[in-house]
């Protein structure tokens, strides 16, 4: 919890609550459903709640956005960003139904209103959102086929379609598609050893 109020310092209580009851339901459901790795599970505010939060540092959600998060897994980034923006709308997807169910009873345990998760495959998708997030999931260009008609086709000024949380040579994975991106290294605002080779890659 100390890693998440040094960089987001402006939190409110009911944040900081929800925030806070995030280890012990993951740690009750991981006993259950494996769905983080045990080493994972000594890290989680590090590898997984602020690592998702990595993309509130580049591009923070505005009230009324819709927002995609494929691959959620057991939740993440979706969840840490819908507490962090409350006003906005999350959707959560995810092939495996037991990670869906995580989902499910973490936000219902929670309250969070703004959260609704799915048990779907992303080619199999119905409907569109303002941005999609996404935590390495597979290649960005295979990922960008699978997604890129999931995004409002007008997206406002230098708004990003997609969001992504990965490491590696990027230019060489982006090699050959024509789609413009940028790339932000974590470690430029998160100075913990983790973060040292993790990017947030914004394509637009």
């Amino acid at each position: 919890m100390e890693l998440i109020q040094k960089y987001f310092p402006g939190l409110t209580e009911q944040q900081l609550s929800y925030f806070s009851q995030l280890e012990p339901l993951y740690n009750d459901w991981n006993s259950k459903i494996n769905v983080i790795s045990r080493k994972d599970m000594e890290n989680f505010y590090l590898h997984h709640v602020l690592h998702s939060l990595a993309i509130a540092k580049v591009f923070p959600f505005t009230p009324g956005m819709r927002i995609l998060d494929v691959g959620t897994g057991g939740g993440f980034p979706g969840i840490p960003l819908a507490i962090l923006f409350p006003d906005t709308q999350f959707t959560l997807v995810d092939s495996t139904g037991k990670k869906i169910t995580v989902v499910k009873e973490v936000t219902a345990a929670l309250g969070l209103q703004n959260v609704e998760a799915f048990q779907v495959r992303a080619e199999e998708m119905k409907g569109q959102w303002d941005i999609v997030v996404s935590r390495a999931v597979t290649d960005l260009p295979k990922f960008m086929e699978l997604v890129r008609n999931r995004v409002t086709r007008k997206p406002k000024g230098n708004q990003p379609k997609i969001i992504y949380l990965k490491g590696g040579d990027i230019d060489a994975e982006m090699a050959g598609s024509n789609y413009p991106y940028s790339v932000t290294p974590i470690s430029g605002f998160f100075s913990e050893e983790y973060f040292s080779t993790k990017l947030v890659i914004k394509i637009f």
